[in-house]
């Protein structure tokens, strides 16, 4: 079986500088004397798996997750073959710091980062120019999108610009662990400024200098979004990702019957979540409809998680009223009963009548904590998807383990600074 022939009219150093052609030490002296590279490269002429191991010794060298994050971009940007070549020889190794947790710390850090051009900044002020950007015949063969607006990247909210580490990320995922080429992958931030204070007054910051645009401005630069992705590519994947709340929902439900899309807060983390909870269950020979589940943190991801173990629920012989009575779900005022405040409207059909928690002991009947969650409604399982650290509290841990013999206990929110608890501490 003879190996695929790539034809480039690229040679010499402009070969040596495109990502997705260099192949570094490993081409032979035939294709050194057919793109003029004598002298450009040291005369070794090396393998792939020397350059695994040449890469690996050098990550190992760095300390720190950033350091190791910041090797790992550089080497995508000068050598994809060899970057998925060391990914996929220790996924378990280079995955963390390919995406979560470190990713976080590196959309944090993008400005010192960020160096060679990968994805697409769509910027607001360019709006205009969005279907003319993507018509350029280096994107013909793009055939799955993640997008991203930095507006609730991870646990670390509004990151603006800094966000386009997300779609960086998990567009290598596409290829590393789905098989996608990366050529067919496309990372894209929908950039349209951002209210991070911090973000604004840093005097390296590359993003737009701009409050976050919102309200039908907002609006109408999705739609001339979506509008030029359906006529260049109409059979795309597009995937929605670190979308603020109501943004993430809503957006999702006007666009998911016009093309192949998905929201991965919403749905691809409850199907994690799903799958781990059905996992949970056999490996201690309990049955769903026997848990009460609490989720602490009700956004986009929240509900997303509840909807889908309803689904489970129902399958399972329960009726769609008594699958939602078996979740108990917490947002800022705590447990969502009638009267609380700051209820939004996506959240209701999981808002627990006043009577259910009358006979309740609680400080305060207005704002219901975890603990007294865990205590009185009996939780077997909780799962935290709030972005902030340490909300599971040993005494309400200690609450909750009292009511079964086997806790099921998900802190998801990442990076590790956001997280709700770590395992050590839950052990």
């Amino acid at each position: 079986m003879t190996e695929p022939v790539i034809r480039t009219k690229l040679y010499g150093f402009t070969l040596l500088n495109h990502p997705r052609y260099n192949k570094g030490t490993a081409f032979t002296e035939e294709e050194r004397d057919a793109f003029d590279l004598h002298g450009l490269l040291p005369p070794h002429v090396g393998t792939l798996a020397e350059q695994i191991a040449r890469r690996q010794r050098a990550f190992d060298a760095y300390e720190t997750g950033i350091e190791k994050y910041s090797f790992m971009r550089d080497l995508q940007d000068i050598n994809e073959t060899l970057f998925y070549a060391l990914l996929l020889s220790d996924v378990k190794k280079f995955m963390p710091i390919v995406y979560t947790p470190t990713v976080g710390e590196g959309c944090q850090r993008f400005s010192e980062i960020w160096r060679k051009p990968r994805g697409l900044f769509l910027s607001y002020p360019n709006q205009a120019r969005i279907e003319k950007i993507l018509s350029h015949k280096r994107y013909d063969n793009v055939r799955a999108i993640v997008v991203s607006d930095g507006e609730r990247i991870l646990g670390l909210g509004d990151q603006g610009a800094y966000g386009m580490g997300i779609p960086i990320g998990k567009m290598a995922l596409y290829t590393a662990l789905g098989g996608i080429h990366h050529e067919n992958c496309l990372p894209v931030l929908g950039h349209v400024g951002t209210d991070n204070e911090e973000r604004l007054e840093n005097p390296i910051y590359i993003g737009w200098r701009h409050k976050r645009v919102r309200g039908l401005e907002y609006d109408e630069f999705v739609e001339t979004f979506v509008r030029a992705v359906e006529r260049r590519w109409p059979h795309v994947l597009l995937q929605w990702e670190d979308f603020a709340g109501t943004n993430a929902a809503r957006l999702l439900a006007k666009y998911r019957d016009r093309l192949c899309t998905f929201n991965d807060d919403i749905q691809g983390t409850a199907a994690v979540v799903l799958a781990t909870l059905l996992a949970a269950m056999k490996a201690s020979g309990a049955s769903l409809p026997e848990q009460r589940i609490g989720i602490l943190g009700f956004g986009s991801a929240g509900i997303g998680i509840a909807n889908l173990v309803v689904k489970a629920l129902v399958e399972e012989g329960l009726t769609e009223a008594e699958a939602r009575g078996r979740i108990y779900a917490m947002g800022r005022p705590g447990l969502l009963v009638e009267g609380a405040e700051g209820i939004h409207e996506e959240q209701k059909d999981y808002v627990r009548p006043r009577g259910d928690v009358s006979v309740w002991k609680v400080a305060d009947a207005k704002k219901i904590g975890l603990e007294e969650v865990a205590r009185n409604a009996m939780i077997t399982v909780l799962i935290g998807v709030a972005g902030k650290a340490w909300m599971f509290t040993e005494d309400a841990v200690r609450a909750m383990a009292k009511n079964t013999d086997g806790p099921v206990i998900f802190p998801l929110s990442n990076p590790t600074s956001k997280s709700e608890a770590t395992p050590a501490d839950l052990l």
